[in-house]
């Protein structure tokens, strides 16, 4: 059984410009020790689609339908109690901006005593404790000291580490990421990146890394669900989507990478704009940006389907197997000359 199962999920919120369908019809399963690659642009219902699997949408002004089920328990409509009980417990976040996550005027090592003592029966000197012994396993140098420390004094590396270790400091087995690398030089990103891999073969937890770059996910990801208009329109195991992505918007968002020869050359771009969850576009919601649009696309919503390369890979497109074949081995060949030249 799969630690998450997703399946038919719905998020709209109400707004004063009418009904925003924020999340339409998103299904995914993420195994045990498993990590779960999901991008998009901004806008596209990722990070939606993963507040609304933690009961973290505000049910007053947001209508959620589907099924979340954590080890075949399901969550949605679960109690207030029961889904403060999970959240740090048995699924851990990191949000992305950690100025806005920590409280400013609070210690780190208050904050993460607070974490403790929600969800274990211990006393604040064992809280403090475990929080210097995280701080170390997530390399804060001295921990010791810095636990003492509030937020505005860590860099933004170690910010982000800091809520690494506010998320792990009670043994979750699922560690959902959202953005945890987008305000980081290239450098830290690097290293958070690798101390989040350590982290999980050293806990065996299942990660779901929600971001907007795929080299991102050609690191750390087992597989791949790529999103679009609050819908999945491709999803994969990691090394098929880079070596044959099936839908037009993947191959735009692998087009735009940046490449290894191409120092001071503009990146490629998709046309256009992401499309208003207020008001969606008829038919594929990517048609409007699509250079390979056909008539049916502007009224018809294609439906999920298999790849020719197996059942586990699965996505949104009209164009027939062959012109998509031929369309993909021309961008491949136009990329590998790029890298060689």
């Amino acid at each position: 059984m799969p630690a998450l199962e997703v399946k038919d999920l719905n998020t709209s919120f109400r707004t004063d410009d009418g009904i925003v369908q924020a999340v339409s019809g998103v299904s995914f399963s993420l195994d045990e020790g498993h990590t779960l690659g999901v991008v998009g642009e901004s806008g596209s219902g990722k990070s939606v689609t993963f507040l609304t699997v933690m009961g973290l949408v505000d049910p007053r002004q947001a209508q959620v339908s589907g099924s979340v089920q954590l080890h075949g328990e399901q969550m949605l409509g679960a109690s207030r109690a029961r889904l403060q009980q999970i959240r740090g417990a048995t699924i851990g976040m990191i949000f992305q901006d950690p100025m806005t996550s920590l409280n400013p005027v609070k210690t780190i090592g208050w904050q993460l005593e607070e974490a403790v003592l929600i969800h274990q029966d211990v006393t604040r000197k064992d809280a403090r404790r475990q929080a210097i012994e995280i701080l170390k396993e997530v390399e804060i140098p001295r921990a010791d000291q810095r636990v003492d420390d509030y937020p505005h004094q860590f860099s933004g590396g170690m910010r982000q580490r800091v809520m690494i270790a506010m998320a792990l400091i009670n043994g979750p087995e699922i560690l959902i990421a959202d953005e945890p690398t987008t305000a980081l030089d290239v450098t830290t990103q690097a290293q958070i990146l690798r101390l989040m891999k350590r982290l999980q073969d050293q806990h065996k937890m299942a990660i779901v890394m929600i971001t907007h770059d795929l080299g991102v996910v050609a690191e750390l990801a087992d597989d791949v669900l790529v999103m679009y208009g609050g819908k999945v329109v491709e999803e994969a195991k990691v090394d098929d989507l880079f070596a044959k992505p099936e839908m037009p918007y993947t191959w735009g968002l692998l087009g735009s990478l940046p490449r290894l020869n191409s120092a001071g050359e503009r990146l490629d771009q998709i046309p256009g704009q992401p499309p208003s969850l207020l008001n969606p576009p008829s038919g594929c919601a990517f048609h409007p940006r699509c250079e390979y649009v056909m008539s049916r696309c502007r009224t018809e919503m294609p439906d999920l389907r298999s790849s020719a390369q197996g059942a586990d890979h699965r996505f949104r497109c009209f164009l027939e197997d062959e012109e998509r074949t031929r369309i993909w081995q021309g961008k491949r060949a136009a990329l590998v000359s790029e890298d060689a030249a």
